[in-house]
């Protein structure tokens, strides 16, 4: 054992999760097209399944250019549930 398996996860929301939070927050709130949510963080996370980066999953990741503006607000939409379930654990 590399010692590892033993330290827990955090819990809670990270700085980098904090501000994804926020920036979702500003995303909603605006008429404008929506950026991407990707922040050069791609790690695919076992626990959740999301990106630990951008919250996203595999299949958002991928067809996010092809996108309307709604369907990328929808997506914006379940990233911010997603953090906030995850603050909420």
């Amino acid at each position: 054992m590399c010692g590892s398996e033993l330290t827990p996860k955090p819990q809670g929301l990270t700085p980098a999760d904090l501000r994804l939070k926020a920036q979702a927050k500003r995303v909603l709130q605006s008429n404008d097209v929506p950026p991407s949510p990707c922040i050069s963080i791609c790690r695919m996370s076992d626990d959740t399944t999301y990106c630990e980066g951008c919250w996203r999953t595999l299949d958002e990741i991928g067809g996010w250019g092809q996108r309307n503006a709604d369907d990328k607000r929808a997506v914006w939409q379940l990233i911010g549930e997603r953090l906030a379930a995850q603050a909420a654990a």
